[in-house]
């Protein structure tokens, strides 16, 4: 039986376990004169020969993430085990140092969901870049690996979910948009790659502990359709377009099969449909997911040694192990009892230690003179040291990463920005209240390492030599005597403007923690309700996740309401930022924001994304619990449930929809088709008409010279801005699709493609079109039921923005004719 809180286990015991990193001496130590040490060998080659050196003893122990090398080849231990989410973080892989400086703390850069809500994926590639500077700079000197386990690409499609925050958002055009990003900046464009960047959690993972149902075991049931159209594109990006260095498999089953087991989703899609093989990559199962196919939880293995083989078997390559928490993987227990064969092992192996040597694992510190110095060999990258580390321009770019992460939701009487300068002789008086105006640690929030320091807002209105009032506020709903509001209302009595810095933070949603509500805490509603009615201008900064804002929004007292999500280290002097002026917001929400009630319509178990209603006249094996009825299985035959839908191309009911934004100042967009592309122009021929633009769908396809299909481009779109406003701001261009093709039902619309654009100053126009903001075949096409990617003939209507957000022309319409063409035929499970 496993405790209710196994998943706080990993960072703790990484801290209890970290080793210190060593690079093999590939020049004067035993391997010196082996094909493995060869800088002109290929890296298969390598790989293969280091393996055949191994015994079957040295095999077996270094197919866990705690591998312990093999002494007398002086090849050393290496953990499998760095984290790197949003800046290099403690984990087994990663030690920060304790006594002091060298390498005693790395840049904290915004959370995934902040950074997600910046829509500027040149942004994300300069965050991933200085993560993965700052990653080989602590490998060199023995204070990390040289993998990390980021991104985390998982849909975020259920405000619930408690590791939301982890990811970019819900949906997976914009996730895959980061994934591109992200993984080129944290692996780098040479031969040797920067670091091994590891797409997680594959697949179908969002669920932590909801019910007394957990990850461990439970069962994902998604339909083909929802499985290829949602839960994979980012993995297919990874895996396909990206080819990244390493996938993880997720703790839940998929459709009745434990994830890490699923030779359907390692083998059939990932490397033989996705061609991620190249490389020879390698897959790393989540901490423990293993122990998981026993009966206490999957029911898939009776013993520690079947799962162990059935994992490695399926195409698992290394499995994770959290210390403390047996039973351990039985690898030796499988090898004898003839249920691992050893050409398996051998496999796993040599897709791990290729891994690495593609990393320049086995060519670290040859001379840069070296006549022999082959394609794995990055002296750029061995000189990185504890000088690259938290930089004046790394600093910079934690800074932007929350300050273009941030959204306004709600501005009445343009309240913001705010001038805090000289009034009435004296300088206007500042009340900050809540919990996290002086958070240190919460501003990171999940998977962080240790910041250089936390400019939190106390911070940043210290800086500005504000004259404030600080009072903490409550966290969540305890039943803890009310010790604030009378100190808040105190501490706002002579205040000019009121600053409520609440919301969520990771004591109601993180890793192992579900949200059961998605309302705000009843503690601080009815504090920011109490100091909005004094009638003083007031702003309500939500940091966290997203919550119902609903009465906030009707609440004519308070005038202006900031989304934050986790900015990290400079999140205070960010949001001053915003506060003041001195930087405009345009993020943009990246995921819905629901009424609270939705959690009483749909239960997080439910994996479909499209609305249903199947009424209640049939039985149904669920149990029910506050009115809803609780699935580990949710299959066709089930009749009990109903869902409104999920995400905003299902759900229409939204206090706030995804893509939402305001800003300082007011734009006006127009769209059109651009004739000026020559590669669409040799397609099909365009004219200035406001009539429907007739596309045949032969034309798409039959010029393209794209790899896959689905990558093929549509139509060069031109997107004019004009700021009509005073106010200098960035604009995101988001691009949506509508219309009535392919399967029933019709989603509301589509996100096909999306731009930051940077510094419109008032009265500027500013173009983009082209590749600036591209609209392939696979972005506009409809998945049917058995997921394959179609185009469809049909009337597509493309417009630019969310609903009531900016001025002008913004849709246009292109009929696509002639015969539906399959752009990616999906595998389907064998019988």
């Amino acid at each position: 039986m496993k405790p209710p809180n196994r998943s706080s286990l990993p960072l703790l015991a990484c801290i209890l376990t970290a080793n210190a990193f060593q690079f093999p001496d590939c020049i004067n130590g035993p391997l010196a004169k082996s094909r493995a040490c060869d800088p002109t060998a290929s890296a298969p080659d390598r790989a293969a020969s280091l393996v055949e050196q191994l015994n079957i003893d040295e095999k077996l122990v270094n197919l866990v993430d705690q591998s312990k090398g093999a002494p007398r080849l002086g090849l050393p231990p290496y953990a499998w085990w760095s984290e790197g989410l949003h800046g290099v973080a403690g984990s087994p892989g990663v030690v920060f140092n304790t006594t002091g400086h060298p390498f005693s703390f790395a840049t904290s850069f915004a959370n995934a969901i902040t950074l997600g809500a910046t829509f500027n994926d040149d942004l994300v590639y300069e965050v991933a870049t200085a993560i993965s500077t700052e990653a080989r700079a602590f490998a060199n000197f023995g204070f990390g690996g040289l993998d990390y386990w980021t991104p985390n690409i998982n849909p975020y499609k259920d405000p619930r979910w408690g590791r939301g925050a982890e990811t970019p958002g819900e949906d997976p055009l914009r996730i895959k948009g980061y994934v591109k990003a992200m993984v080129a900046g944290l692996e780098g464009d040479k031969t040797v790659r920067k670091v091994i960047a590891t797409c997680k959690h594959y697949a179908a993972y969002d669920l932590e502990r909801w019910r007394g149902l957990t990850r461990y075991e439970f069962d994902a049931v998604v339909s083909l359709q929802d499985l290829s159209e949602y839960y994979l594109p980012p993995f297919q990006h990874c895996a396909r377009d990206s080819k990244v260095g390493s996938i993880m498999c997720s703790y839940n089953a998929l459709n009745g099969t434990p994830a890490c087991a699923s030779t359907y989703l390692m083998t059939d899609i990932l490397r033989d449909h996705w061609n991620w093989t190249d490389h020879n990559n390698y897959i790393t199962s989540d901490c423990n997911a293993i122990q998981d196919f026993l009966p206490d939880n999957h029911n898939f293995s009776q013993t520690p040694a079947e799962a162990a083989a059935a994992a490695y078997i399926a195409g698992t390559d290394t499995v994770c192990e959290v210390s403390g928490w047996p039973p351990y993987t039985d690898v030796i227990g499988a090898y004898n009892q003839s249920l691992l064969p050893e050409s398996t092992i051998n496999t796993a192996l040599q897709r791990l230690y290729e891994g690495l040597i593609r990393a320049g694992y086995l060519d670290h510190g040859r001379p840069a003179t070296s006549t022999n110095n082959g394609p794995f060999s990055s002296p750029e990258y061995d000189a990185l040291n504890w000088s690259d580390v938290n930089t004046p321009s790394s600093q910079e770019l934690a800074l932007r990463s929350a300050t273009e992460g941030i959204v306004l939701l709600k501005n009445s009487d343009n309240l913001l920005p705010f001038d805090f300068s000289a009034m009435s002789g004296g300088k206007k008086k500042v009340a900050l209240i809540g919990h996290w105006a002086n958070a240190t640690r919460t501003m990171r929030g999940p998977y962080s390492g240790v910041p250089p320091y936390y400019h939190n807002p106390l911070y940043a209105a210290q800086q500005l030599n504000h004259s404030f009032s600080y009072v903490r506020g409550p966290v969540v709903n305890a039943s803890d005597p009310d010790t604030w509001t009378a100190p808040a209302l105190e501490a706002v009595e002579e205040a000019d403007v009121i600053l409520y810095f609440g919301g969520t933070d990771t004591t109601v949603a993180a890793e192992d923690l579900d949200r059961e509500s998605i309302a705000w805490p009843e503690t601080q509603v009815a504090l920011i309700e109490k100091l909005a009615g004094l009638g003083k201008p007031m702003v309500v900064i939500q940091l966290g996740d997203q919550v119902d804002d609903s009465a906030l929004l009707d609440n004519k007292n308070i005038s202006s309401i900031l989304w934050v999500g986790y900015p990290a280290q400079s999140g205070g002097t960010a949001v001053f930022d915003v506060l003041t002026g001195k930087k405009a917001p345009a993020g943009r929400l990246p995921v819905t924001q629901y009424p609270a009630k939705y959690v009483d319509e749909v239960p997080l178990t439910e994996m479909a994304l499209r609305p249903f209603n199947h009424g209640s006249n049939s039985s149904s094996s669920g149990t029910e619990q506050n009115g809803l009825t609780i699935q580990t299985r949710s299959t066709s035959g089930n009749k009990t449930l109903s869902s409104p839908g999920r995400t905003y191309k299902w759900y229409s009911d939204a206090v706030l929809p995804f893509g939402y934004g305001l800003h300082y100042t007011t734009f006006n967009v127009s769209l059109s088709l651009s004739s000026s592309n020559s590669s669409s122009s040799a397609r099909f021929s365009l004219t200035n008409s406001t009539s429907p633009q007739s596309i045949p769908i032969s034309s798409l396809v039959t010029s393209c010279t794209a790899t896959y299909l689905d990558l093929c481009p549509f139509s060069s779109f031109r997107v004019s801005i004009t700021n009509t406003g005073s106010t200098t701001s960035d604009y995101v261009a988001l691009l949506f699709l509508s219309g009535e093709f392919g399967p029933q039902p019709y989603p509301l619309k589509t996100l096909v493609s999306y731009k930051r654009v940077k510094d419109i100053k008032p009265g500027e126009t500013r173009m983009v079109s082209g590749e600036d903001i591209p609209v392939s075949l696979g972005a506009i096409a409809r998945v049917d039921g058995n997921g394959n990617t179609v185009l469809y003939p049909g009337t597509y209507r493309f417009g630019v923005d969310v609903e009531g957000l900016v001025e002008g022309m913004k849709e246009v319409v292109v009929e696509l004719t002639g015969e539906e063409k399959v752009l990616d035929e999906f595998p389907q499970p064998k019988e």
